[in-house]
């Protein structure tokens, strides 16, 4: 059941800024006034909720030992839970449609999709999903395009995790008898099958084309992933494929801006100061304006702790840096509804704690999906 209620005495953020100003909810949007009853929030900020467009950490809900895989809606109902005490209001999560088997197989995406129908009436959170395809899997490409109208698709990723300089070096990537035997296949029989995948390559780009013309009249965003040069991201470019996730150096992220596409950068990078991976870092990045939106990838606290980051150390005013993780993502999904406290907008909101910055509750579309402590005490009292 969504709220109908005045906020008064917290700091709202407004497209100008913090301002101690009232919220008014009813029929889950933000709206300008309202009868309803009144909750003095003192002491708290109220933000746009977080809209996550890139996030796998649900992973580890569905699979917390290797092999147990089983009841994938409750371990779903679990990771949105996860998702709300840190304040996301839209998830996209980002599962693997890959030759790497296990959780990353198609037959497990498939269970995802599945799942994900069944338990969305029973949650609160936007619960969204992108499809991340490996490019080297010319025979799924038929498949991708059905699942894309059998499942409402909205977001369409390009992947290549294929170890290129190994495999045509004749070597055996690092850890394969171990990857091989955890997605229960035969190590000699899954080296094959990379190798096929390999030698295959040649006719990707022009497979390619074929897939992204054939998408492009439908209600879908298309993303490439960890591009690396200005040549990757043209190419990607060309096809229709707007959106630059991760991308590994200055160089790709600078050819998407030039380009106008969108940059998604990891919320994780920022915090740490750098990439896991030794790519580039997201700071140097966002300080050369080569961001449009910060995502979980592997870490849901993580987005709103760059945020604050960003503020903190003077790189962005705190509204901008917010943004990223907001009104950026949003705009980024095609989600106009959402990412602002506006009249009219959806009620997607996160209430903080003003001294510790800690998530004290989120609403999504008016419904209240987390809450707890003295801010719970006040809307029930």
């Amino acid at each position: 059941m969504s709220l109908s209620l005045r906020l008064t005495g917290a700091e709202v953020l407004t497209p100008s800024g913090l301002e101690d100003t009232p919220l008014c909810l009813s029929d889950g949007a933000i709206t300008d006034k309202t009868s309803a009853r009144e909750v003095d929030l003192s002491g708290y900020l109220i933000l746009p909720g977080l809209v996550d467009a890139h996030g796998d950490a649900f992973e580890k809900h569905l699979a917390p030992r290797r092999g147990a895989m089983k009841d994938l809606d409750q371990g779903l109902i679990v990771a949105e839970a996860e998702l709300a005490a840190n304040g996301i209001t839209t998830a996209t999560l980002a599962q693997f449609y890959s030759w790497e088997g296990g959780m990353r197989g198609p037959d497990f995406a498939r269970r995802v999709l599945e799942s994900l129908d069944d338990i969305r009436p029973r949650v609160g959170t936007d619960l969204r999903v992108q499809l991340r395809i490996e490019i080297s899997m010319l025979d799924d490409y038929a498949t991708i395009e059905d699942w894309i109208t059998r499942y409402a698709i909205p977001y369409l990723v390009f992947n290549d995790h294929l170890p290129h300089d190994l495999l045509a070096k004749g070597k055996t990537p690092p850890g394969h008898v171990g990857k091989s035997l955890r997605i229960g296949k035969n190590p000699d029989r899954h080296l094959e099958d990379i190798h096929a995948l390999h030698a295959g390559m040649e006719d990707v780009p022009a497979a390619l084309d074929a897939l992204c013309t054939r998408l492009s009249d439908l209600p879908l965003r298309l993303g490439s992933h960890d591009d690396n040069t200005a040549a990757q991201r043209a190419a990607w470019d060309a096809r229709g494929v707007h959106i630059a996730e991760f991308p590994e150096t200055a160089e790709a992220a600078e050819a998407a801006r030039v380009a106008g596409a969108p940059i998604v950068l990891g919320a994780p990078n920022v915090v740490r100061g750098g990439s896991h991976k030794g790519n580039a870092s997201a700071l140097d990045l966002i300080a050369m304006g080569l961001c449009d939106a910060l995502a979980s990838d592997y870490h849901y606290p993580s987005m709103r702790r760059a945020a604050f980051l960003l503020a903190d150390c003077g790189l962005m005013e705190f509204a901008a840096a917010w943004g990223m993780i907001s009104s950026g993502p949003a705009q980024l999904l095609g989600l106009l509804d959402r990412g602002t406290l506006t009249p009219g907008q959806r009620a997607d909101l996160v209430i903080l704690d003003a001294k510790t910055r800690d998530v004290c509750a989120t609403v999504s579309a008016g419904q209240i999906t987390y809450m707890k402590g003295e801010v719970a005490a006040r809307f029930v009292g």
